[in-house]
């Protein structure tokens, strides 16, 4: 299995941000839909897994699309061109809401009587950072490190892409000498260090945590790629890796429902422990049929897929305006009818904003950025004649190759 889009993958990513969509929304859940908030309470509080599950599938899919091409050798062309299409694949939508969150802030400075608590970082340094997306290399602690919240994982992933090139390398010569157990082994082992940190301190979130968890879960995902790669299942394999994957699914929900009810003793994150349940997600999602795979794989779910980091990245705009708004005007969302619909207009807006930067943003700025290297008339095995499909662009390329972006 070398090749082709896994459109299972891909419509993960939109489970994986609405995660992450829903645990920023969840005051407003409370306020709205309490019910709703506390019955999915243990899955909610911990919607911050989905940046390590976003994390764990752009190592996968950067290695699928990448281990033969620049594995075998450093190669400095190779490497100039993969960064150069990560940043057709992430810095347009990034851009546009980077400086969509600074006119925000500006616009509060400037109206109503309730500036952002976020105007003191507008400053040139700190703006070069957020250009560059180099802003959480500096900082221990990702949580106001950029102007667009989640923004602080794409800071992540480019230095993850920035090591790409040596990362690759290792993982070739470990695929060479290594079988697929072998490799699904490395993977549990690579998410460990998080874990164990977790288990040290008893929080996820503590100082510069963020680097062990985008380095070791970004190789995990390269890891199982490698194992999946070497893997060349029957449809009776297949099948029983559908039925695993629903199986695997539904274990972390309970594992995540237990864990609330009986947290690990000193471990106040316990739910952070279920990261190590990712390695086997993707490794049955890759390769398995039916059941969960197909539902992962129907066209409108891997179009949200396709969505889904516009999503991830415009999402905290409509939260923070809606929060500016509810001080500025002296709102409130009430369990009631009007308090519900407001709570779908704002999930509404998020998912229509995605669409529109999706479309008019991130599509096109792609296009164009990679039509740069094709305007050379390059057209070598490695580069792709000027493009890459991905898990959200196999239309282009589908029986070819694939590509992360970060959620």
């Amino acid at each position: 299995m070398r090749t082709g889009e896994i459109k299972a993958l891909s419509g993960l990513r939109i489970v994986a941000a609405i995660w992450v969509v829903l645990f920023h929304f969840r005051p407003l859940l409370e306020q709205s839909v309490p019910g709703f908030r506390s019955a999915l309470a243990p899955v909610l509080n911990c919607g911050a897994q989905g940046v390590d599950l976003f994390f764990m599938l752009s190592g996968f899919v950067l290695t699928w699309n990448y281990l033969d091409r620049m594995g075998p050798s450093f190669d400095w062309k190779a490497t100039l061109r993969f960064l150069w299409l990560r940043l057709a694949r992430v810095w347009p939508v990034y851009l546009v809401t980077m400086h969509l969150a600074a006119l925000w802030i500006i616009f509060t400075l400037h109206v109503g009587h309730i500036p952002s608590e976020a105007a003191e970082s507008l400053t040139a340094m700190n703006y070069l950072r957020q250009a560059l997306m180099i802003q959480l290399w500096f900082v221990p602690y990702f949580d106001g490190s950029s102007w667009d919240g989640p923004a602080w994982s794409i800071s992540a992933e480019w230095l993850a892409y920035l090591l790409f090139g040596a990362l690759i390398l290792v993982i070739f010569r470990i695929n060479r000498s290594t079988r697929a157990r072998g490799l699904i082994v490395l993977a549990f082992v690579a998410t460990l260090p998080p874990i164990m940190l977790l288990l040290a301190t008893g929080l996820f979130y503590t100082p510069w945590s963020w680097l062990p968890r985008i380095v070791m879960q970004f190789t995990a995902g390269a890891l199982v790629c490698a194992a999946v790669r070497k893997l060349n299942p029957g449809d009776k394999a297949r099948r029983v890796a559908g039925y695993a994957a629903v199986l695997i699914g539904a274990t972390i929900v309970a594992i995540l429902y237990w864990l609330d009810a009986h947290p690990v003793p000193k471990v106040l994150d316990s739910a952070g422990l279920v990261d190590i349940l990712f390695v086997p997600l993707l490794l049955t999602l890759a390769i398995g049929t039916g059941s969960l795979p197909w539902l992962l794989a129907l066209r409108p779910v891997v179009y949200l897929g396709h969505v889904s980091f516009s999503l991830y990245m415009v999402h905290e705009l409509v939260h923070t305006s809606w929060n500016w708004m509810v001080l500025q005007f002296e709102l409130s969302l009430r369990p009631d009818l009007a308090g519900k619909l407001i709570m779908v207009a704002l999930l509404g807006v998020a998912l229509i904003g995605a669409v529109v930067l999706y479309h008019f943003v991130e599509e096109p700025a792609r296009k164009w950025m990679r039509s740069m290297m094709s305007a050379r008339g390059d057209s070598s095995p490695n580069s792709g004649q000027g493009r890459l499909a991905s898990l959200h662009d196999a239309k282009d390329e589908r029986a070819q190759v694939v590509s992360a972006r970060a959620g």
